[in-house]
């Protein structure tokens, strides 16, 4: 896969094979059942300025101007600097959709699904009560917004989508790991980031977690609230983790759910998500060893020697979509990553595998399509771009050999079916800026109480991830999911979900010992 497994909230439509993935849908019809609000607020009062600095004041004191856009929500944009250092260099547009309360609001929920790159925007429009419980709904007037880079915002743009397809599915020449292999990914990265550069007016060296944190505030201060209430998926507990650093007395109620560990390097992120991925992977084949549709036999390891042989065998002899693309072993592992995110879509994922083995790589096209948002040969939003654009101004350049290789090593024993098609060149080593983030632990010293929930076999935000952002944060408490699949709240756990909805609703703090969550 040559890159980081992207850590988001999965929701959206996808048909495999004529059958919707369970996991993975919300039908617009939903909405009839939201009591309908007024369509427009009309401007907001003016926000309190006070301690702002002066050349920030424009931006706080900004008086926004809602109109209703569908599904009884409104909709408006919310003008951030460019440069939080230079305030006077220009501006960004950041996108924003709010759903009023049913009931008495408490105030704004932001609210992000991950990343980096996600569109919030789309998740509350389209998927509210997947982001969000009723009881939530009830009481905050909960807000989706794309962070700068992202979506409707100011938005980092890259390949069209004929490129994009070269991009993420062609196959490169020669062996893998060969020089002739090397260097056409090398190429390949290049020219994406040297797009990227070309068609995104300058905003790259700007798309940092730093500077969509201080957007984060912006939007807390002219939506009216004196602090944030903020319920962020995977990438998101990053954002919101970087707010309660640098605003420690301005958090009100944060929940992180699916927790990156902002201590960890590009390398250690890269070596966890191989060896979680390999888990989920092991987890699923135990399961469908147990069905009478499974396209495996044996034992785990059996299948998982199997599975490995079928990678190997696409990767030497791609096998061609009726669409003209080229299955090869990247794409298939990009299949079975997009399904390993939830329980829910392991049988399609058998259905995937099923059909590879017999020579059809439709249905993992399928799978690998939904993963990179692509629907009728048509990209829906700019993640892909965004998701780049983020990690490689966040992220420190590493070249370590010997960290490398012992990273190798570890994947190798640890994850040995995914470990041939995990590595690759560093596409951030093509980057037009240097990263400006920095890896360490975070604090958020003087900070009230803060939710981190982790999945105890999440594939994208290992456990371990969240048990150590708990420890680091001054007040993290840390709720255990013990389960499957990729974060832990509104899924149907009524532990987890009625912890975090007395924690937003009543102010009610669980022990610091925190709560493991069975069912």
């Amino acid at each position: 896969m040559n890159t980081r497994s992207r850590s988001r909230l999965r929701r959206a439509s996808v048909v495999v094979a004529g059958l919707v993935v369970a996991a993975i849908a919300l039908s617009g019809c939903l909405y009839a059942m939201i009591p309908a609000h007024p369509t427009s607020a009309g401007p907001t009062a003016t926000p309190d300025t006070s301690g702002i600095a002066e050349d920030l004041k424009p931006f706080y004191g900004q008086k926004l101007s809602w109109s209703g856009c569908g599904a009884g929500m409104d909709c408006t944009t919310v003008k951030t600097p460019l440069d939080w250092e230079d305030p006077g260099k220009g501006t960004l547009d950041l996108a924003v959709v709010r759903h009023r309360a049913t009931g008495a609001s408490k105030g704004s929920l932001l609210t992000n699904p991950g990343g980096p790159g996600a569109s919030g925007l789309d998740l509350i429009k389209s998927s509210l009560d997947y982001a969000v419980s009723p009881t939530l709904i009830k009481n905050y007037d909960v807000i989706g917004f794309d962070p700068r880079g992202v979506g409707s915002s100011t938005a980092v743009k890259c390949f069209d989508a004929s490129q994009m397809d070269d991009y993420l599915y062609s196959i490169r020449p020669g062996a893998r790991g060969s020089d002739e292999w090397t260097t056409a990914q090398k190429n390949a990265n290049k020219d994406f980031a040297d797009a990227c550069e070309q068609n995104s007016d300058g905003i790259l060296p700007y798309i940092t977690t730093v500077n969509s944190a201080r957007d984060m505030d912006l939007l807390r201060a002219v939506l009216g609230d004196k602090k944030l209430n903020y319920l962020g998926y995977s990438y998101g507990t990053f954002l919101g983790a970087t707010y309660a650093e640098l605003y420690p007395e301005r958090v009100g109620h944060l929940v992180l759910d699916g927790a990156l560990d902002p201590a960890v390097s590009n390398l250690d992120v890269s070596t966890t998500q191989a060896i979680g991925f390999e888990s989920a992977l092991r987890a699923y084949m135990a399961d469908c060893l147990k069905g009478k549709k499974c396209p495996f036999q044996g034992t785990v390891d059996d299948a998982m020697k199997d599975l490995g042989a079928l990678l190997a065998s696409v990767d030497r002899s791609p096998q061609k979509n009726t669409d003209g693309r080229m299955l090869g072993a990247d794409s298939l592992m990009t299949s079975i990553v997009a399904a390993l995110y939830s329980q829910d879509s392991w049988s399609y994922l058998t259905q995937s595998l099923t059909a590879v083995l017999k020579g059809d790589p439709s249905v993992a096209f399928q799978l690998a399509d939904f993963y990179n948002n692509r629907e009728n040969g048509k990209y829906s939003d700019n993640s892909t771009e965004a998701f780049r654009a983020y990690n490689c101004m966040d992220y420190p350049l590493e070249d370590d050999a010997a960290a490398k290789a012992a990273s190798d090593a570890k994947i190798k024993a640890e994850a040995p079916t995914i470990a041939p098609y995990w590595d690759g060149p560093d596409p951030c080593e093509q980057w037009p800026y240097p990263p400006t983030g920095k890896r360490g632990e975070i604090a958020a010293a003087g900070s009230g109480p803060i939710l981190v929930i982790g999945t105890t076999n999440d594939p994208a935000t290992p456990y371990t991830w969240a048990e150590s952002l708990a420890k680091q944060l001054e007040g993290g408490i840390l709720i255990t999911r013990v389960g499957e699949g990729h974060t832990g709240y509104n899924k149907g756990n009524s532990c987890v979900d009625d912890a975090v909805d007395a924690y937003f609703v009543d102010g009610t703090v669980p022990d610091k010992a925190g709560i493991r969550c069975e069912k």
